[in-house]
């Protein structure tokens, strides 16, 4: 971000870091509040089984469509406007969800505020690359962190927010977060037209030249196999991981469920400590190998004696999605412009929640078939695996443009 006048540029950066850190939060709390409700939304109205099944398959299916169209969306409207969009997306299925009068006005809520997060995931890295470039670590610690702590926030206050207050006021609630985050995205937004009819601002459109260059990049590839790998056992922990430890291990469902909080839990630590690890120190591939080392240890402890210790097999799975902070921070540290920061996020995300959605899918079905979670859970090692040699090629610190030139001439 440049400006001409340092106090303007200074206001435009608080301003960025408040819309940051409110979109930041929007984008998993609005995952994280719908599930726990569910049995006293269901005292009001009927959920049928297929519906709850579309509510759960509608985040990665609208993270990996959205994301892979959020560039297009940057290139046509601007970075300020589509994260100004974005959010007011997020806000207004926030409000329809908490209005429903049927589990098809829940799917429909939930559509549009997944479509908002889709592109908001995307736009994060690019936002944090254009206010804050010599910020990148610290300023993906943050968001990440409050992507953390909005992910395990909501299934805590959900249930006691309902008994006190109703189950519409407890999914209604967040929306004012949301709603918050407009503001200074408004003023950013009127400011950067300005900037840009001033030529004031040195900042071309997202090319689609740039997007198509990365299908042939190694880099980009690693980022989405490394993002796919996170999101995979995430989403299919937070599907399956309670059925698995009562199945397997003989937890109670309470204990299950506090041990999924654990689960969560683990992401907060990972979004403090590795983002500066990976911007400050450039530590890349210790990284991969602890997460790859932990998720193979903790699902084949689950396969191999579970009721041993679940508690440490369930802390190792966790680790494996510190991977998550990592792939925000490399997509800013492994592009050198704004276009290919937004399309590399974009291909990394669209591309690997793309794939992520078929995860728990095939764990439930593969589950059903066999009778036993043997299968699943050497899945969920195979997954882990998968991000070591990905973490070869990220640790290499070769920007994507950099590697187009060696490969295929100037960028």
């Amino acid at each position: 971000m440049t400006s001409s006048d340092p106090r303007a540029r200074r206001r435009g950066r608080i301003l960025a870091l408040v819309g940051i850190v409110l979109l930041a939060f929007s984008l998993r709390s609005a995952v994280a509040s719908l599930s726990p409700l569910f049995d006293a939304i269901g005292e009001e109205f009927t959920l049928p089984a297929a519906v709850l099944g579309l509510i759960g398959t509608v985040p990665p299916l609208c993270f990996a469509v959205f994301g892979l169209l959020a560039s297009g969306f940057e290139r046509r409207f601007g970075l300020e406007r589509t994260a100004l969009v974005a959010l007011g997306a997020v806000g207004v299925g926030l409000i329809a969800r908490a209005a429903a009068t049927d589990a098809y006005g829940l799917l429909l809520g939930s559509a549009v505020i997944f479509a908002g997060v889709g592109v908001g995931n995307v736009l994060l890295p690019a936002l944090v690359k254009k206010y804050f470039p010599d910020r990148i670590g610290l300023l993906t610690t943050v968001y990440s962190t409050m992507m953390a702590i909005s992910t395990f926030t909501p299934p805590l206050v959900a249930v006691p927010i309902a008994d006190a207050a109703g189950w519409r006021i407890s999914l209604g609630l967040w929306s004012v977060f949301a709603l918050a985050g407009l503001a200074p995205w408004i003023v950013l937004a009127v400011r950067a037209r300005r900037a840009a009819a001033a030529a004031d601002v040195d900042l071309e459109p997202v090319s689609t030249r740039v997007f198509a260059r990365l299908w042939r990049l190694p880099t980009a590839w690693a980022l989405a196999v490394t993002f796919f790998a996170s999101s995979a056992v995430a989403y299919t922990s937070f599907a399956w991981l309670p059925k698995i430890l009562v199945d397997t291990a003989g937890v109670t469902p309470q204990v299950a469920g506090i041990l999924l909080s654990l689960f969560a839990l683990i992401g907060l630590p990972a979004s403090l400590v590795v983002p500066a690890l990976v911007a400050r120190r450039g530590i890349v591939l210790p990284l991969f190998v602890i997460a790859s080392v932990a998720g193979v240890f903790g699902a084949g402890g689950l396969l191999l004696a579970p009721a041993s210790a679940p508690w440490l097999w369930v802390s190792l799975l966790g680790t494996l999605p510190l991977l998550f902070p990592l792939v925000l921070t490399s997509v800013g540290l492994r592009t050198r412009t704004h276009d290919a920061t937004v399309a590399l996020s974009s291909f990394a995300q669209s591309l690997g929640y793309g794939a992520t959605m078929f995860v728990p899918l095939s764990v439930g079905l593969l589950h059903d078939a066999s009778g036993s979670w043997t299968g699943p859970l050497i899945i969920l090692v195979v997954i882990s695996l998968l991000a070591l040699p990905a973490g070869v090629v990220i640790a290499r610190r070769k920007t994507v443009e950099q590697e187009w030139e060696q490969r295929h001439g100037p960028w």
